[in-house]
């Protein structure tokens, strides 16, 4: 009987397509995500206050910091704007475990687990919705940075290269936030896990302050640190040059001594974080079909 009832998934989803599973899946999240607009505002909020905030506060000190650093002519709105957005990405990204927690305290995910729905598709759908989200916070936040005075020196092609970067980025850190949410199944757990996180990575890397101005243990961290590649590739377009000091890199030129080895650590951790979310998912779908 339970092996029947296992075999009877993929017959039942045999009938739908991929996309249209995963289009189902896109409009539930994001009509969910619009129906509860507290979320969308206070994550914009956390990332513009922070931006406002280190911009007003240390402005002339982190101007200082960058010329010593070796940033002469840089002003540290354009230099922390960067740091906004990664901001952003990862609380949006944290959100994303908090739904999935939600939908299995509440029943949701088992309702979604026997009905005739692809679980990749579920995943695949719940991730388009939420990172079409954190496009739309990029696209506001560097509107106020712009209009502040910052400017983005690869222009446009330059800012779409933005946007991917923090999807890439988004990917790893969302990926463990359901990761954590499934192991977990605990909404406190996972905000504890996830503020845990946060603002250790955020300040133990390049986000603030070039990463050669920072303690020699600090530059530890921040070498091994996924927010400071992310923080560097996006910073990289905005100023149109090499930013990255953790890893020497000279064989691509220029900007792309940056964004290479960035993007290239950014995609193995969504490979790896990937894959042990998928896994878990899958593991969490199976038991509850079984």
């Amino acid at each position: 009987m339970s092996s029947a009832g296992v075999d009877a998934g993929p017959s039942r989803s045999a009938g739908n397509s991929l996309v249209g599973d995963i289009w189902v899946n896109f409009k539930r999240w994001t009509r969910k995500a619009i129906r509860n607009p507290t979320v969308v505002f206070l994550e914009l909020f956390m990332a513009v206050f922070s931006l406002l905030m280190f911009t007003a506060v240390f402005g002339d000190v982190g101007t200082l910091a960058l010329e010593r650093a070796g940033f002469e002519g840089v002003g540290y709105l354009p230099f922390v704007l960067p740091a906004a957005v990664v901001q952003v990405s990862m609380s949006s990204s944290l959100s994303s475990g908090l739904g999935l927690v939600e939908d299995l305290q509440t029943g949701m995910f088992e309702k979604v687990t026997v009905s005739p729905m692809r679980w990749t598709a579920v995943f695949a759908g719940k991730a388009a919705a939420e990172l079409f989200r954190l496009v739309c916070y990029v696209f506001v936040i560097f509107g106020l940075g712009l209009a502040m005075g910052a400017t983005v020196e690869t222009g446009l092609v330059g800012l779409f290269g933005i946007v991917l970067v923090c999807v890439l980025f988004a990917l790893w850190y969302m990926a463990l936030s359901n990761a954590v949410a499934v192991a977990t199944r605990d909404e406190e757990t996972l905000d504890a896990v996830g503020n845990l996180l946060l603002f250790p990575l955020l300040f133990l890397s390049s986000a603030f302050l070039p990463a050669s101005s920072l303690p020699e243990s600090v530059q530890v961290v921040a070498t091994v640190n996924p927010v400071t590649y992310g923080v560097d590739a996006i910073r990289a377009l905005v100023l149109g040059r090499d930013v990255l000091t953790v890893v020497e890199v000279t064989a691509f030129g220029g900007v792309y001594d940056t964004l290479v080895p960035a993007l290239a650590v950014l995609c193995a951790l969504d490979v790896v974080f990937g894959a042990v979310s998928v896994w878990l998912m899958g593991r969490a779908t199976g038991s509850e079909v079984a």
